[in-house]
């Protein structure tokens, strides 16, 4: 039954999420969430107190701006708060478990989680369903990862790029955005870091070199504060995709249908598909400006039989030339944190 008590209104926190950039800068998911939560609140009779949007934050973490936020808030009210609404149970999180943990915080100070999706009744029952039907959703969630990372492996044996990020430096996406083309602007300075590297400088000699140059770092040099670092250079070097191989030193990395599509009299480089595995996690900091919210990246590297060779436009830098100057660089090693330490 709805509230009908105006004298004495409960209050509520009306809360929405988008896991994207991309879904944050069009709004529409948001905007429906919250447009859905009004109408809820105002056929229920609840006064709203906030409305609190998180933008572009994955629901696998629950260091979230707004999250945090709303925790706050359900803390320190004074008058209290009765209820946080989400149009769906995986906003507030896609792990159940992180689901429960609000639930039971959220209690202590008398208030109630509530999506507009939810099937239990509150009762031991209720919470019973809700608990297995959201393990449900992340079965079904882990098998669409799964598949997608099938799909993603299926295409790179067909020997076609998988355009998820930006192209490795001096090469762009074709128009089918399945393959590489030579960028100028940046090839050149790939072919003048090898020489540079031949002719006996530094990686950081190199680095300090772009940058008094005035050569713009890789990625995004609009956003300001972005710099050259030794260590990529040292990657670039040892990237197989400035590396001209023969047909028939590719023909035993490919299949039969991939080979059959090169031509035999030309060289080609290596995009090695599935050599690493990423993974994240979301943390809060304190910052100078308080709460500061970041992504902790984990490399591994895959098994070498794990590996998928997928072959691409020529970087048109001489193999004697690349070889020499991973030989130089062969030795040397990033310099250690122990001198660093008080």
């Amino acid at each position: 039954m709805p509230n009908t008590n105006g004298r004495n209104p409960k209050k509520a926190i009306l809360y929405a999420r988008v896991s994207t950039e991309e879904q944050a800068r069009s709004g529409f998911s948001l905007a429906q969430q919250i447009e859905a939560l009004r109408d809820y609140a105002a056929s229920e009779g609840y006064r709203v107190l906030e409305e609190v949007q998180d933008r572009g934050q994955n629901g696998a973490s629950l260091a979230r701006p707004g999250m945090d936020q709303v925790r706050d808030l359900v803390a320190s009210e004074a008058g209290g708060v009765s209820f946080v609404l989400a149009q769906d149970r995986d906003r507030f999180s896609r792990e159940p478990a992180y689901t429960y943990l609000l639930r039971r915080e959220f209690q202590e100070h008398g208030c109630e989680l509530r999506a507009l999706n939810d099937r239990g009744d509150g009762s031991p029952e209720g919470e019973l369903t809700d608990g297995i039907l959201d393990q449900l959703a992340k079965y079904e969630r882990a098998k669409v990862r799964e598949r997608s990372r099938r799909g993603r492996l299926r295409k790179a044996r067909e020997g076609k790029l998988i355009r998820n990020g930006r192209a490795n430096y001096g090469f762009q996406h074709d128009e089918a955005g399945e393959g590489y083309e030579i960028y100028e602007p940046e090839m050149r300075i790939v072919h003048r870091i090898f020489r540079s590297v031949v002719n006996g400088m530094t990686l950081y000699g190199i680095k300090r070199t772009l940058e008094i140059d005035g050569v713009p770092p890789p990625g995004n040099s609009s956003k300001g504060g972005d710099y050259w670092y030794a260590s990529w250079l040292r990657k670039l070097v040892h990237n197989d995709v400035y590396t001209a191989y023969p047909f028939e030193e590719i023909e035993p990395l490919v299949t039969p249908e991939v080979a059959s599509r090169l031509d035999r009299a030309k060289r080609y480089g290596i995009y090695w598909f599935n050599r690493t595995r990423t993974t994240r996690k979301r943390i809060s900091t304190s910052g100078a400006d308080g709460r500061e919210y970041k992504w902790r990246y984990s490399v591994q590297k895959n098994p070498r039989e794990e590996w998928v060779a997928i072959p691409v436009q020529e970087a048109g830098i001489p193999r004697e030339l690349v070889e020499a100057a991973r030989e130089m660089i062969q030795d040397n090693r990033p310099p250690g944190n122990m001198g660093r330490r008080v």
